[in-house]
């Protein structure tokens, strides 16, 4: 029904009720859906209803004819769901069932999202991308140390192939500057991890990114929301989607034999927060510092009076001070 709803063209609801076989009352639940779904319609009296905005869907085909050779062989297999619980529960579902590996799910709409600190993601239908990767690493879960850094790189060298900066903020935040100089977030990054601890790793990659659209966040949630297509209003969804497939394939493949240290310079060039005072909240607690690089580790160091402090994960935010 959105490809109906989608361009300059009204449709009554006799018409779509004809071109799917059902009562205009059932057309009217499917409406209705789409409300819920955050797809804003633009309903007039005897004409009939059109989408206000212009809606891509996800299309798997198209995302795999985007593809390169070396991405494609990359991919073992590709999930684009319509509605589904989270991509990363499936996908760690899916190693329990001895898939996984080098699988990618995209959904355009989850029931139970989560990220850091156990937040929920949620963007309107067609307004961003939620998705998963799954990668198995045989090495020890504490080689693992900065690939959620090393994923932020990734994606943000796949939003530069469509003339979007994006800046990073330690761990997992993706960050952009708005027109007034303002920093927003428009997405994260959640990396969960199953198996031995010495290795074999199943690891699911979760991103979550605002593209036409920002959610409202409450209050005390620190940075405002942003979305990425302020800076390219022309972006489409299914060719970056493929672009975010190429570009963190090659980093998970890199990553198993080098770790994060190829990745530390263009993380440190991409960190928001570099020689800004910040709040750092941990363990209950908070001090003020200066933001300084990642080591070849992803360690974050601040500089406080007492001296230099490397962070190196946990249930730790930065917060800059305004």
């Amino acid at each position: 029904m959105i490809s109906l709803l989608n361009g300059e063209s009204y449709r009554s609801g006799e018409e779509l009720g004809e071109r799917f076989g059902v009562s205009r009352t059932a057309v009217w639940k499917q409406l209705k859906k789409l409300d819920a779904l955050g797809v804003e319609l633009d309903a007039v009296r005897g004409r009939g209803y059109r989408l206000k905005r212009s809606v891509e869907i996800l299309d798997g085909k198209r995302i795999v004819e985007n593809l390169s050779r070396e991405g494609r062989r990359r991919l073992s297999r590709l999930f684009v769901e319509l509605e589904i619980d989270s991509t990363n529960t499936l996908l760690l579902s899916r190693f329990k069932q001895g898939a996984g590996h080098q699988e990618v799910c995209f959904a355009e709409r989850q029931s139970a999202s989560r990220g850091r600190r156990g937040r929920s993601f949620e963007v309107a239908l067609g307004s961003g991308l939620t998705f998963s990767l799954g990668w198995r690493f045989e090495c020890a879960a504490a080689a693992l140390e900065g690939l959620s850094l090393a994923a932020g790189v990734a994606v943000a060298d796949a939003f530069a192939e469509q003339n979007i900066d994006l800046m990073l903020k330690w761990p997992n935040d993706l960050l952009q500057r708005n027109a007034a100089g303002e920093v927003e977030k428009v997405g994260g990054i959640l990396v969960e991890l199953q198996g031995d601890a010495e290795g074999p790793c199943d690891v699911v990659i979760g991103i979550g990114l605002n593209l036409f659209g920002a959610p409202a966040l409450p209050p005390g949630q620190g940075l405002p929301a942003g979305y990425v297509a302020r800076q390219n209003s022309s972006l489409s969804r299914n060719a970056l989607a493929s672009s975010l497939i190429e570009s963190i394939g090659a980093m998970l493949e890199s990553f198993a034999n080098n770790g994060f240290a190829p990745w530390q310079s263009r993380w440190n060039r991409l960190n928001a927060l570099q020689g800004e005072k910040i709040v750092v909240y941990a363990g209950g607690s908070s001090y003020q510092a200066e933001s300084g690089g990642v080591d070849e580790h992803g360690v974050l160091e601040v500089i406080t009076d007492s001296g230099v402090q490397r962070l190196s994960g946990g249930e730790v935010t930065l917060r800059p001070i305004s």
